[in-house]
């Protein structure tokens, strides 16, 4: 059976009877999107993200595809066979974007068994109402529709509203992340507001009659993923993104220009002319500077690369050299001492203590050096236990007290009542404790340190204080950097490399916790702290 009064569509593609501003919505956008979800399941590293993704394209084009047949087909069967196609893939369109969100969020890895099951049940459950027709009321020849089941569309609507409520939940959680870097957040924010946008477009058009509009506004319904489009390829450019090259990056942007450009010949209203011109000299100009960019950015990456290297070669250098001969040098001063040389005087005696110290210094030095490239380079693997956190302060006070001491300081201790139990490796936050206590007793020439321990906002909260050199707001910035370290700190003790600090920040950062300074000044002493997750 056939509707009347529709017109033959030419090639079965393009008809009278359909908006020709429905062709500039759904074309480029449909098809450059399954070109983006290809070249990135192509070139991307991360298969997985990049699978959901390929699949998530697909399913659009599918979308659009179904539609503009809905659209010109005249034939009832076909029309009727297409709009069941058609609502079944609009079903999976946000079950896929929630599916996309989550595995990008976190990292590759898989669905909680909870994700998969929901999903499965929303998409088994319309299966059996899609091909048995239960989600059509009846075909209206009159108007060659189909008029659909209400609580089928409120199924669909709400599918798709969840998964967007999702999304906005997980990003709200992302955002309060306190270690997670700007930039991870920002893609984040971005993939959430692209799939939201092609999500969103898509029920405002799809669901006419909720709204109070014309169907006709139907022809804006693809715009959305026009926003998707833009918005991972702004994540692939600026923040490398799935990881795809170069060469995949130009395709896209250059064919993305073609699609657009090729919409000229079918164009025949002057309005729709001027959007098409407009977009496609912005696609011009925006595809030129990201084109740019990535090279540039790619220039930088080999520069970076280089001196990565050279660092590993210094590494290595440290690692077989300098610390060699530190350890030859400190046997040659114990043996001095203990008599292996014969006897000695007492003036070379001193001047073989200070050397044996000089030299226990250097190794240390090293060994911090060492310490950092390995924590950076993930080499260093934490025992995660439960520990008592405040045994590791109590012996790390005793052990530093003849040291405080011989500089005529005094280490007051305030410990609140209960337990300090935190799940980390003992050694190292016992080097956390070690350094910060150290550096107040080097920095600080008179007076007393004030150490703090007590439980706040259900963490660990560990202080340091004293009344020395204090930090100035430009050596604040520098803190806690790789190599960073003040003007003062340089005039008090010439060994120091800046390393300490950002030891520090390394392991707390591993044990998901945080570090901190606050000083009033040069010369107004500072306040170090370190926030650590009780058990």
């Amino acid at each position: 059976m056939f509707c009347t009064g529709l017109s033959q569509p030419f090639i079965s593609l393009f008809s009278p009877e359909i908006p020709s501003l429905l062709y500039y919505s759904h074309v480029p956008a449909a098809i450059v999107s399954l070109l983006l979800g290809f070249l990135i399941f192509r070139f991307g590293d991360k298969k997985k993200s990049s699978l959901v993704l390929l699949m998530l394209t697909f399913a659009f084009f599918l979308l659009f595809a179904t539609n503009i047949i809905i659209w010109i087909s005249g034939d009832v069967e076909i029309l009727t066979l297409f709009w069941f196609i058609n609502q079944f893939v609009f079903l999976l369109l946000p079950v896929f974007s929630l599916y996309l969100f989550y595995i990008f969020l976190k990292d590759e890895k898989g669905l909680p068994f909870l994700y998969k099951t929901l999903g499965i049940i929303v998409i088994a459950a319309f299966i059996p109402i899609v091909f048995w027709g239960y989600n059509m009321q009846y075909f209206d020849v009159y108007n060659c529709e189909v008029v659909e089941n209400s609580l089928i569309v409120s199924y669909q609507n709400s599918v798709l509203l969840l998964s967007v409520l999702w999304m906005f939940i997980l990003t709200i959680k992302e955002l309060f992340i306190k270690n997670e870097k700007k930039s991870e957040k920002t893609k984040t924010v971005l993939l959430a507001l692209g799939l939201s946008s092609m999500l969103f477009s898509l029920f405002f058009t799809w669901n006419p009659t909720i709204f109070g509009y014309s169907a006709g506004f139907e022809e804006f319904g693809f715009i959305g993923m026009i926003v998707f489009l833009v918005t991972v390829t702004y994540m692939v450019v600026k923040y490398k993104a799935f990881n795809i090259k170069l060469l995949a990056t130009q395709a896209l942007i250059w064919g993305l220009i073609a699609l657009i450009g090729s919409q000229f010949f079918f164009i025949r209203t002057p309005i729709n002319r001027v959007l098409n011109g407009i977009t496609f000299a912005a696609s011009i100009i925006l595809g030129y500077y990201l084109v740019k960019s990535v090279k540039k950015e790619i220039e930088q990456r080999k520069q970076l690369a280089f001196l990565l290297k050279q660092r590993e070669s210094l590494v290595h250098l440290i690692t077989h050299k300098v610390k060699g001969s530190f350890t030859r040098i400190k046997f040659l001063f114990a043996g001095m001492l203990d008599g292996t040389f014969g006897e000695i005087s007492s003036e070379i005696k001193k001047r073989a203590e200070q050397g044996l110290e000089f030299d226990d210094n250097g190794i240390q030095t090293v060994d911090l050096v060492l310490n950092v490239a390995n924590m950076q380079n993930g080499l260093i693997k934490y025992d995660m236990k439960t520990t008592d956190f405040r045994n590791l302060v109590e012996e790390t006070i005793s052990e530093k007290k003849i040291s405080a001491e011989k500089k005529g300081l005094v280490i007051e201790t305030k410990i609140e009542d209960g337990t300090y139990s935190v799940t980390g490796d003992s050694f190292w936050l016992k080097e956390v404790v070690n350094n910060l206590l150290e550096n107040s007793i080097k920095y600080t020439k008179e007076g007393k340190i004030m150490v703090d321990l007590k439980k706040h906002n259900n963490k660990i909260l560990f202080s340091v204080k004293d009344n020395g050199v204090g930090i100035n707001e430009e050596d604040k910035k520098h803190l806690f950097t790789e190599g960073g370290r003040g003007a003062k700190s340089v005039e008090i003790n010439v060994d120091s490399t800046g390393y300490g600090l950002f030891t520090v920040k390394l392991i707390v950062d591993a044990h998901a916790g945080r570090v901190w300074a606050e000083s009033e000044g040069e010369n107004k002493g500072s306040q170090f702290y370190v926030e650590l997750p009780t058990i």
